[in-house]
């Protein structure tokens, strides 16, 4: 159809101009770029200068399960590994609502009036549908979560026995080459235990809530642990083993855990225990990865995955031995290798 202003009859008509009109897309709507992934020394030369943003997108590709992320994170490990080694590792443990994330707040408040700068790898359960951490302890750490000192990494323990993450070996050195030289791993405790224990391998055990109408108990738990540490053969690190009790929630007893942790420190540095358990820790690692990679690499195998199910029936219904159906789904492996 014709406009009227076109018409010969509306000669005298004067069309004034129109507004321009806006785009119909939201213009501050910015298209979502994806982030270049970082090359193996820009995440070297990031953490070892400090860049937490840079260090927690390395732990991302640690965590990773994809097979060139695995690759990158790798070579980055390879090329920290000159930084780390370094840092006073000390194990947090015991069941939920045992005061570990208020022993943390505590504990690493303390240590960093000291100086230096605290990594803090809390191990959450994992979700059985996300696979992603479930409590996310950074937020039950009011103080330490915005200390300029300090890193606090939640990860998801993905199934891993007793909720130690696999990766948090690869992370510790990370976190180590970024410059952090106390480094607190917290898991989730197995049994019925109620208190905090502070796990300080061949140093001490240390007991939390030693307050109120639990100092009794505290002290009784104390005793039992002292009681049970005389049943065990002294350690090779020549050290004896102490029982302390504390109250994170007071605050009470802090100070005394952590001459302790600095006394054993200068001790099995003095002697070249300290030394000679960093060695055993780097052996047993690399065993440990050797296993792990073998592993998937047999249980990603595609002939393994066809005859896994089959095998496994075979075997239910009494038809194979366990053994013999082992050996078959090995050979068949080694076979597909050569």
């Amino acid at each position: 159809m014709e406009h009227p202003e076109n018409n010969e009859a509306y000669k005298g008509l004067v069309v004034n101009a129109g507004i321009e009109q806006p785009s119909s897309v939201n213009p501050y709507l910015k298209r979502k770029v994806k982030k270049r992934q970082l090359s193996v020394s820009e995440f070297v030369e990031g953490i070892v200068k400090g860049d937490v943003t840079i260090l927690s997108q390395a732990v991302t590709l640690v965590e990773s399960v994809r097979p060139e992320h695995q690759a990158t994170a790798q070579e980055v490990i390879e090329k920290c590994l000159p930084y780390s080694g370094n840092s006073i590792r000390v194990g947090i443990s015991g069941v939920p609502g045992a005061g570990k994330s208020t022993s943390i707040d505590v504990f690493g408040l303390h240590v960093l009036e000291k100086g230096g700068k605290l990594a803090v790898l809390a191990i959450d359960p994992s979700s059985e549908r996300s696979k992603g951490s479930i409590l996310g302890d950074k937020t039950r750490m009011e103080q330490l979560s915005v200390h300029p000192k300090s890193f606090i990494r939640p990860s998801p323990s993905a199934g891993s026995l007793g909720g130690v993450a696999r990766k948090t070996r690869e992370t510790i050195i990370l976190c180590e080459a970024a410059g952090f030289d106390k480094i607190f791993v917290e898991t989730v405790g197995v049994g019925p235990v109620s208190y905090t224990h502070l796990t300080l391998p061949t140093n001490g055990i240390v007991i939390n809530k030693a307050d109120g109408s639990n100092i009794d108990k505290a002290k009784l738990a104390a005793a039992q642990f002292r009681n049970a540490l005389h049943l065990f053969p002294a350690p090779d690190s020549g050290w004896t083993p102490r029982v302390l009790t504390y109250s994170g929630f007071y605050n009470l007893g802090v100070k005394e855990i952590w001459d302790m942790v600095y006394e054993y420190i200068d001790f099995v540095k003095g002697n070249g225990y300290f030394e000679y358990r960093r060695n055993e820790q780097s052996k047993y690692w690399m065993y440990e990865s050797i296993n792990e990679q073998l592993r998937d690499s047999f249980y990603h195998n595609a002939k393994i995955e066809s005859m896994l199910q089959e095998k496994e029936q075979q075997v239910l219904r009494g038809n194979l031995t366990s053994f013999v159906a082992a050996k078959s789904l090995l050979d068949t492996y080694f076979e597909d290798l050569k």
